[in-house]
């Protein structure tokens, strides 16, 4: 059944891939997860973009996080040592894009329009594919970055 759901999601989806240029749906796929989209839906291009709005809004609260660290979880301190000022600014940058997408989707809640949310759609994903390079930077930075960065101490025994 979830099979079928997901054949009709991609019919449906292409029919406005044409009309409106959008990216391939297995592109936005990998990015959003479009594929839990209800297809049953008037509509569909809002869904689509709620789905993704929902992962906008996770990495702007990640983000944030690393940006005001005041609530973080413990764990988080001993990883954001490993950030420099460079990697914060490139943060900045990431959340001001993220921030200001999340402004747009409180609009586009408001004022529906079916091209308005196809923009949508084909900017977040231009902005994403650009920014999906710097963040695993960041990310991996934050995983790995202390390692080069640790300086052995002597043991007690010599």
């Amino acid at each position: 059944m979830e099979e079928k759901n997901l054949e009709e999601l991609k019919k449906q989806y292409k029919i406005f891939k044409k009309k409106y240029n959008l990216p391939e749906f297995s592109e936005l796929n990998k990015l959003f997860d479009i594929e839990e989209t209800d297809s049953e839906t008037d509509f569909l291009l809002r869904k689509i973009r709620r789905t993704i709005s929902e992962k906008i809004a996770g990495y702007l609260k990640f983000f944030e996080i690393i940006l005001n660290p005041n609530n973080a979880p413990i764990f988080f301190f001993r990883i954001l040592k490993k950030i420099n000022d460079k990697d914060k600014e490139k943060i900045n940058q990431i959340y001001k894009k993220l921030g200001n997408l999340e402004i747009e989707l409180v609009k586009l809640d408001l004022d529906y329009s079916e091209e308005k949310e196809s923009e949508f759609i084909k900017k977040v994903y231009n902005i994403f594919s650009h920014m999906q390079k710097d963040i695993l930077k960041i990310i991996d930075k934050m995983l790995n970055g202390g390692k080069e960065e640790k300086k052995e101490r002597g043991s007690y025994f010599g």
